[in-house]
């Protein structure tokens, strides 16, 4: 950063052309929100200046004041020098057009699954007003326990993770959306504390990179709490607890939705007898399967 040079940027577009240019030049990682500079940068300037995310042009050319010029450089710095994701700086992340509450308690929500829960999982659930009971298996920050909850109206969801500080975020997230009496948190290892519930439909976004590419994460990802990223040699570790336990706690017709990232091959090398059915999204292919309690039993 150039403190001398901040006095000549005075509008919007001054703003945002410097900061695309400090975050290419220092080759910053994206994935936690937005996948460029740009979409960062003006995300990161319009909440900052308290405008509406959605609405850029008419206040491109606007001039801002010193103290909120300021006031974004100082996050602009922190993003460049310390690599925080963005997510951390503003203390909110948007998935499927929601606000939650995030903290380096939690991962970023980013889980393509929510993109399923935005079809109401079409069309493997055939009327989403059946599904009474939903798990929601390393919850995080409860953004998926919550989508759930909005795409099944008529589901009690049990929202779990091993993390109490991260379930203190998801409490949070909870109340927000005021959704205290439909979504529950456990703190439980995946099963282990859980009450005895068949369950419609297990989603699930566990710990899956391998030990190999944890160690070539980018320095972004590292701000993140290691035990939601780490699943042991071959990314897999929670992956076979979760398939061998999840019978048990399914409905007859019961499924389980599973994201596994970019670990395709280490999956099918550990599991070479499941044939999952693989659930596209926009942006994830071989990333999420989905099996149904039949598939697990046998």
């Amino acid at each position: 950063m150039h403190p001398s040079a901040h006095s000549e940027l005075f509008t919007v577009r001054d703003l945002l052309r410097y900061t695309v240019t400090q975050f290419n030049a220092a080759q910053l990682s994206f994935g936690h929100g937005s996948d460029n500079a740009w979409d960062e940068a003006v995300y990161l300037l319009l909440h900052t200046l308290h405008l509406p995310l959605d609405t850029l042009d008419p206040f491109l050319d606007a001039k801002v004041l010193p103290e909120e010029r300021e006031r974004y450089l100082k996050l602009v710095a922190r993003r460049l020098d310390e690599r925080v994701p963005a997510a951390y700086l503003t203390g909110e992340a948007w998935l499927q057009g929601h606000r939650f509450f995030v903290d380096p308690r939690v991962i970023v929500p980013r889980s393509p699954i929510s993109e399923l829960l935005a079809d109401n999982l079409e069309p493997w659930v055939v009327d989403p007003d059946d599904i009474d009971f939903v798990l929601d298996l390393c919850t995080g920050s409860g953004c998926l326990a919550i989508l759930a909850a909005l795409a099944f109206p008529n589901a009690q969801v049990d929202a779990v993770d091993v993390s109490e500080h991260a379930l203190e975020v998801a409490d949070q997230n909870i109340e927000y959306f005021g959704l205290d009496g439909r979504v529950t948190v456990h703190q439980s290892d995946l099963f282990n504390n859980l009450p005895d519930c068949q369950y419609n439909l297990i989603i699930c976004n566990p710990p899956y990179v391998n030990s190999h590419s944890m160690e070539s994460l980018p320095a972004e990802y590292r701000h993140e709490p290691t035990n939601a990223l780490a699943g042991g040699d071959d990314g897999m570790d929670l992956v076979r607890r979760i398939l061998n336990d999840a019978p048990q706690f399914l409905a007859a017709n019961g499924l389980l939705v599973l994201e596994i990232g970019n670990e395709f091959e280490n999956f099918m090398t550990a599991f070479p007898e499941l044939e999952p059915v693989w659930l596209s999204t926009a942006n994830a292919d071989n990333q999420i399967l989905l099996l149904t309690r039949e598939q697990l039993a046998s």
